[in-house]
């Protein structure tokens, strides 16, 4: 009888996603040019908005630790509103429950994705919220559910983000598991209203991907 685990308990690290998914990171320059080419330009109401929520994000950080829900409304439900992915052609999951089976293993990986952009039955976005010193130890946890996509040879892309820093993934499990990061981008002064910026050009690029 198959057991199944949390993934939140269970994949805990890096080596932990690799090993129980047989996932390769991929060097290749080709692999995730999503985050770097051609990336959209932006309107000026689009950096007018974008200057607003630093602002106003950064007065509300000022106060107090944020909590995962108070970022979501402050930072990433705005960005995605902004981006187009809530409009009616996107379906919008949270708390999204997702399981994988590891063959061999008798084992079931179990989790919750935080918010799950869906366009045609295609993954487009994963994205996991986590309070923790840096946002690259939810990386784990984002692959692992990228890894859980209903059509494996299809790349998803993910966006980990703990408030002040963001970082994109991509992932694809079938012929060959592989998954790349871009650079950590930090909104935190002095650059943030750059990376910001950068930030809402590489999730218009990702949506601009569908087309």
């Amino acid at each position: 009888m198959a057991v199944t685990l949390p993934i939140s308990k269970t994949i805990l690290s890096i080596a932990d996603v690799e090993d129980k998914f047989q996932l390769l990171p991929c060097t290749a320059p080709t692999f995730f040019r999503e985050w770097q080419d051609n990336l959209p330009e932006l309107t000026e109401i689009e950096k007018a908005v974008l200057d607003r929520l630093l602002v106003r994000f950064a007065a509300h950080r000022r106060r107090r630790i944020l909590a995962e829900g108070a970022v979501d409304k402050l930072m990433i439900s705005p960005l995605l509103d902004l981006v187009g992915f809530y409009e009616p052609e996107y379906e919008v999951r949270t708390e999204e429950s997702v399981e994988f089976a590891l063959e061999g293993d008798e084992e079931i990986l179990r989790g919750r994705i935080d918010t799950l952009i869906v366009h045609e039955k295609l993954w487009v976005l994963v994205i996991e919220a986590k309070r923790t010193i840096m946002a690259s130890l939810a990386m784990p946890q984002a692959l692992s559910y990228m890894m859980c996509n209903p059509q494996p040879d299809i790349p998803s892309f993910g966006m980990i983000t703990n408030g002040d820093e963001f970082i994109f993934l991509k992932a694809i499990a079938q012929p060959t598991p592989l998954y790349s990061a871009s650079r950590s981008y930090s909104i935190f002064f002095p650059t943030g209203s750059q990376d910001l910026v950068e930030v809402f050009r590489v999730l218009k690029k990702i949506k601009n991907h569908l087309k």
